[in-house]
C-alpha cells in the first residue's frame, strides 16, 4: 500500500484559500492556489496530500450540500482536476474528505423532507425523522442532527438510496479527479456494514485505494478489523507528543506507543499504519502547544520516527500558531505564500529519511532506553535496523546501552556514529541511526 511509505501534507481548502465562512455563491477560482505550493510540498519531500472538504456545503465544508460539485467558493470541477492532475505529474497521491455520516442543512434532499413533509420521497434518507416534533431551527420537525449539532443532519446509512447516491458520489470523483483515497470524517459514529460495502467498492474500482478513518478513542487494533480500514487516525499518541515533552515525562509517549506497537504479545496494533500528526485542522498548533520552541523539532522527530504514517498540517511545518481557544477559523488562516526555515528544513530531512527507509515504513518498535528527559528506541524491519534517540533536556546525556553493532550513520545528518564508550546525545537533539549490518 503507498500510503504505508508516504509522508502526508493536510490542506483545509476553505481556509487555505481565504474562502469566506459562509457560501455566498459567488464563483472564485480559489484551489487554483495550491499550484503554486506544489513546488513547496515537493522540497518538504510530500508525496500524498489530504484535503479537508471540498464540496459544495453551507459553511465550514462539513456540511455537505452536494457531493458532486466543488464549493463554489472554491471554483469549479474543472478547477480542481486541474490541481489533482498537477499533483499527480508531481508525483503526489489526493486523499478527500469523505463525509458521510451527515449533511447540511442546504442538502436538496433534506430540504424536500422540511418543505413537503410526509409527502416527499426522502424522508427515509435521514436518521430518525419525527413530523411531531421540532428542531432548534423552528422546522416544524425533528430529526438527528449529529452529536447535537442541528447544522449537521444525520444520514441514514442503512438506506439503500442514500448509499447508491454516496457510492455514485465517489465514483464520480475516482474517474473525475482520480482521487486516491479518503478520509472518513467521524468514522467512529458510521455504520459497520456501510463500511464493509465502501471498502468492497472502492477496491474494485481503484487498486490501492486508501481508506482512512477519523477515530479518537479506542481500541484501534479491533476496530481496523470492523471497520474495514486501512487506518485510523491515531490521537492516542497525538495528547502523549506534546503532554510528555511539556511535563519531561518521555515515559508517557514511549508507553502509549509499547502499547500500541510493541514487541510483547498484548500489544494492540502491531503490525498496523496509524497517522501520526502533531495538529491539524481541529486542535491547535502545536507551535502554540509546546512550552519549550526548542523541542519543536523533536516533536516532530517523534512523529517521523514512530510506527505510522507521518501528517503535517500546512503552515506547522515552519511553526505557525493557532489557538483552539480563539476558534477553528484561527486554526484555518490563509498564507499568502508557504514559509522556509530551520524547522521546514529539519522536517524535509525526516521526510526523506522516512521515505527511504524500510524500517521507519514497516518496522516494530522496541524501547532501547527510557528517562524522563530521553528516549532511545529502535524500528527493525528485515535487515534493517534503526535507532532513534531524542533527548528534550537542555544538558548533554551520555546514553549507554546495547547498540548490537559498532558503528552507525545519522540518516538526517548523514554523520557516521561510532557506539563505543557510550553515545553522547546533545542537548535538544534527535538522532536517526542506521545501525551497520
Amino acid at each position: 500500500m503507498w500510503a504505508y511509505e508516504s509522508v502526508f501534507y493536510q490542506i483545509y481548502p476553505l481556509g487555505f484559500c481565504g474562502a469566506p465562512f459562509e457560501n455566498d455563491g459567488i464563483l472564485e477560482h480559489r484551489i487554483l492556489k495550491v499550484l503554486d505550493w506544489i513546488p513547496h510540498m515537493q522540497k518538504l519531500g510530500i508525496n500524498a496530500v489530504y484535503f479537508s472538504p471540498v464540496f459544495e456545503s453551507d459553511t465550514h465544508g462539513y456540511n455537505t450540500r452536494d457531493y458532486t460539485k466543488i464549493d463554489v467558493r472554491l471554483g469549479t470541477n474543472e478547477d480542481f482536476k486541474k490541481v489533482c492532475e498537477a499533483l499527480h505529474v508531481a508525483g503526489i497521491k489526493v486523499v478527500l474528505d469523505g463525509v458521510f455520516n451527515h449533511v447540511g442543512r442546504g442538502f436538496p434532499q433534506f430540504r424536500d423532507v422540511v418543505e413537503r413533509r410526509e409527502a416527499s420521497p426522502y424522508t427515509g434518507w435521514f436518521s430518525r425523522i419525527d413530523f411531531g416534533g421540532n428542531s432548534p431551527y423552528n422546522d416544524g420537525l425533528w430529526y438527528e442532527g449529529w452529536e447535537g449539532n442541528y447544522d449537521l443532519v444525520k444520514l441514514n446509512l442503512r438506506n439503500e438510496e442514500v448509499i447508491g447516491h454516496i457510492f455514485n458520489a465517489v465514483e464520480g470523483w475516482i474517474r473525475e479527479f482520480d482521487i486516491d483515497g479518503l478520509r472518513l470524517d467521524v468514522a467512529y459514529c458510521l455504520d459497520r456494514d456501510f463500511l464493509r460495502r465502501l471498502r468492497e467498492f472502492t477496491d474494485s474500482k481503484k487498486q490501492d485505494f486508501f481508506l482512512l478513518g477519523e477515530v479518537l478513542h479506542g481500541e484501534y487494533g479491533r476496530m481496523l478489523n470492523e471497520m474495514h480500514l486501512h487506518s485510523l487516525t491515531n490521537y492516542q499518541c497525538y495528547k502523549g507528543l506534546h503532554s510528555a515533552i511539556n511535563s519531561c515525562n518521555m515515559f508517557e509517549i514511549i508507553h502509549s506507543l509499547m502499547r500500541l506497537f510493541g514487541p510483547e504479545d498484548w500489544t494492540v496494533c502491531r503490525g498496523a499504519h496509524l497517522l501520526s500528526f502533531a495538529d491539524n485542522h481541529d486542535v491547535s498548533r502545536i507551535a502554540t502547544i509546546l512550552q519549550d520552541k526548542n523541542c519543536l523539532p523533536l516533536l516532530y522527530a517523534l512523529v517521523f520516527g514512530m510506527p505510522g504514517i507521518p501528517c503535517v498540517y500546512y503552515g506547522s511545518e515552519w511553526g505557525a500558531t493557532g489557538d483552539k481557544a480563539q476558534g477553528d477559523p484561527s486554526l484555518r488562516p490563509s498564507f499568502d505564500a508557504p514559509e522556509w526555515n530551520t524547522l521546514t528544513d529539519y522536517i524535509a530531512a525526516l521526510a526523506k529519511a522516512k521515505r527511504e527507509s524500510r524500517a521507519l515504513n514497516y518496522g516494530g518498535m522496541r524501547n532501547v532506553l527510557l528517562t524522563n528527559r530521553q528516549c532511545i528506541f529502535e524500528r527493525r524491519c528485515d535487515d534493517e535496523r534503526v535507532m532513534v534517540a531524542i533527548n528534550i533536556d537542555s544538558n548533554l546525556y551520555m546514553a549507554h546501552f546495547d547498540a548490537g553493532c559498532g558503528t552507525a550513520v545519522d540518516l538526517i545528518t548523514g554523520k557516521p556514529h561510532d557506539f563505543g564508550g557510550g553515545s553522547e546525545l546533545a542537548p535538544y537533539t534527535a538522532y536517526f541511526w542506521l545501525m551497520e549490518r
